[in-house]
């Protein structure tokens, strides 16, 4: 990294982290998240993401050349469309799998199977890896079906006949696959950390380098689907709770790199996906969904992580109770609420972004984004703590409207 380079990197490292501290910067910081957008104005797609890194990540960083105005750098995050085909992945279909609808413009489209019954709480809480082995691995993967016969029972080891469950024909062809599917995974992870290693050398800091969970949303995006859960809520609220301090704790384990990892950045982002208004009740919020994400958070703040909390969804009546955390610690991010009333309650505490319309970028004019800048800028900046953003991840949009978004954050957008 070149001395301009590093200067800037600083510069936009300090500029994020004092709005985080819910301080007032030099000017409002950049920190949209632009999603395939990236690669589909440089003549890449979404698709690229899965099967051509090289074009996806050469595209991020044309992006980022011709837009020196943001503050963070979102990345290719390459997923092996060739690991997913040999897994026989059930729970997503995505661009680029043969035989797949999706657009190769259009982000992977989630498939809720559900992968445990009401009946097996039991049996995961009981014994969470046997379980994955055994139930879920080949539930999720058509073809890794072998792992179902992995089972140890309590008996003489005096020999290696105790590992025949591993070297059983179906466990030895499923294990060979596997072997196969982390290799494709390790490519995809090798480019992704190239362009993102390349992003740093241009100036420009990641926006985070964690990724976490809500403990209710594991529960419900990857075991039960949504429905199977929020019926859970009325017939096994007991096992739901164990369930999420279950992946709470394991989350807080898996975290812990943190602490002591030489980053200049150290976030973890939360996809909130089940926690928006109406989907369950204030008190169920507060016990089901909140505190268990809470150990998260806390946990993550002691070790010096910021926790970026990316609500989706309607979040007005949830405001009150996002405000029980540390001052100054926390980013939350809005897709659907009213900011101006966002900034006045746990505006307070944390640091807030999100809102600005993904469909007025792709379909509306540059007037309507340019006032929608404005709006947001006239009801969140003053003051301090707050960080541009979009209502989600960007995808789409009118060259035109991309234009209007920098021209009014340039103008309007120093303090």
């Amino acid at each position: 990294m070149g001395e301009h380079e590093k200067k800037l990197f600083q510069e936009r490292l300090d500029r994020v982290n004092t709005a985080i501290a819910l301080g007032q910067p030099d000017r409002v910081p950049m920190f949209p998240f632009f999603s395939s957008v990236v690669q589909r104005m440089y003549g890449s797609s979404y698709r690229d993401l899965y099967y051509d890194y090289e074009a996806a990540g050469e595209a991020a960083l044309q992006f980022y050349r011709d837009h020196p105005l943001c503050d963070v750098a979102f990345g290719p995050r390459c997923v092996s469309g060739r690991a997913n085909e040999l897994a026989g992945s059930t729970m997503i279909d995505w661009p680029g799998r043969p035989g797949t609808k999706v657009s190769d413009y259009s982000s992977h489209q989630v498939l809720e199977n559900e992968y445990m019954t009401a009946e097996e709480y039991p049996e995961m809480l009981d014994d969470f890896t046997g379980f994955m082995l055994r139930k879920y691995i080949p539930r999720a993967y058509r073809n890794l079906t072998g792992t179902a016969g992995i089972l140890f029972r309590p008996t003489v080891v005096l020999s290696t006949t105790f590992l025949s469950p591993l070297y059983h024909p179906a466990a030895v062809e499923t294990l060979q696959r596997i072997a196969e599917i982390g290799a494709e995974d390790a490519k995809a992870a090798q480019v992704s950390g190239k362009y993102a290693a390349a992003l740093t050398e241009m100036g420009f800091p990641p926006p985070f380098t964690g990724s976490a969970q809500a403990p209710f949303d594991i529960l419900s995006d990857y075991f039960r689907t949504t429905v199977g859960t929020f019926t859970d809520l009325v017939e096994n609220e007991d096992y739901v709770l164990k369930a999420c301090d279950l992946f709470a704790r394991q989350q807080i384990e898996n975290l812990q790199y943190l602490k002591d990892a030489p980053l200049p950045v150290k976030r973890v982002f939360f996809p909130l996906h089940k926690g928006m208004d109406g989907f369950m009740s204030p008190r169920q919020y507060e016990e089901i969904y909140w505190k268990p994400l809470k150990k998260i958070v806390m946990a993550l703040i002691d070790m010096g992580v910021t926790p970026y909390l990316y609500g989706e969804g309607p979040y007005n009546s949830r405001l009150e109770q996002l405000m029980d955390v540390p001052k100054g610690k926390v980013l939350y991010h809005f897709e659907e609420v009213d900011m101006k009333r966002a900034k006045e309650t746990v505006g307070q505490v944390a640091c807030i972004c999100g809102n600005l319309s993904l469909v007025k970028m792709e379909f509306g004019t540059p007037q309507q984004v340019s006032d929608d800048v404005k709006r947001l800028l006239d009801d969140c900046a003053p003051g301090g703590g707050y960080l541009f953003d979009f209502s989600g991840c960007l995808e789409n949009a009118k060259p035109e409207n991309m234009d209007a978004l920098f021209e009014t954050m340039e103008q309007y957008g120093k303090y």
